[in-house]
């Protein structure tokens, strides 16, 4: 993941623009990738994730200059105005209120600060991630996501996403598409690949008997075949990389 997301990486990294002496806050910060390449540039990294077991990853890196701690990104436990800025690659969409999220980000940025932030673009501009949901929805073994509700798509369009960054009291927005590609070497290594990634998925697809998930996963690999070329398979994704100030 880290190797796909270089692209994303790079451009919240040019979002946030961080100097010497700041102290960022990284939200939703999973296993501490970020927040080790942002240590040598920063004064401090204050890396948060809601998950305990992803900040014990985290804390296994060992870096110098980061902080860690478990933390919901809609109750920050730090003082108004205290970081220079924040950065959240994949997490705003997770939350069950963004909006919220979004507001208690404004309200521990100093003034001026940056908020730099990663989301996936809506399903249909990511067929990576998308070869086995409409297969299972089709069949009746998955509910199709309710509108609103947290998703890897919640925040896939570029003008909702920047409402609701100027609703929570960001002036200065703007939001960019960034592309990305996953290349694999064939089936088995995609679905090994997507079903660690997703949880909900590896659940729905462990809980099907051995007919029905062969039938699934035969139907998935159609719609991923279409995507072969003579160096594998490549299946590209859009990312929407925001910058608010």
């Amino acid at each position: 993941m880290a190797s796909v997301s270089a692209p994303v990486t790079r451009a919240l990294l040019d979002a946030l623009a961080p100097g010497r002496d700041d102290v960022i806050l990284e939200l939703a910060g999973g296993t501490g990738e970020l927040a080790e390449t942002l240590a040598p540039m920063v004064g401090r990294v204050i890396y948060t994730d809601f998950s305990p077991a992803m900040v014990d990853a985290a804390k296994r890196r060992a870096i110098l200059g980061v902080e860690h701690r478990v933390l919901d990104m809609q109750a920050i436990d730090l003082p108004d105005a205290s970081v220079d800025g924040a950065i959240c690659r994949y997490g705003y969409m997770l939350v069950p209120d963004p909006a919220l999220a979004l507001r208690e980000t404004r309200r521990v940025l100093r003034p001026g600060g940056r908020l730099a932030l990663a989301t996936w673009a809506a399903a249909k501009r990511n067929p990576w991630a998308t070869r086995y949901g409409p297969v299972l929805i089709e069949r009746g073994l998955l509910e199709p996501p309710p509108p609103g509700e947290p998703g890897q798509f919640a925040l896939g369009e570029p003008e909702p996403l920047e409402s609701l960054l100027r609703t929570a009291g960001f002036a200065d927005v703007n939001v960019e598409e960034v592309a990305i590609e996953f290349r694999f070497d064939g089936w088995e290594e995609y679905r090994r690949v997507i079903t660690s990634l997703a949880a909900s998925l590896r659940q729905t697809l462990g809980g099907l008997d051995e007919a029905t998930r062969a039938e699934v996963d035969e139907a998935t690999r159609t719609r991923f075949e279409l995507f072969a070329t003579e160096s594998g398979y490549v299946l590209p994704g859009v990312a929407l990389v925001a910058r608010a100030v």
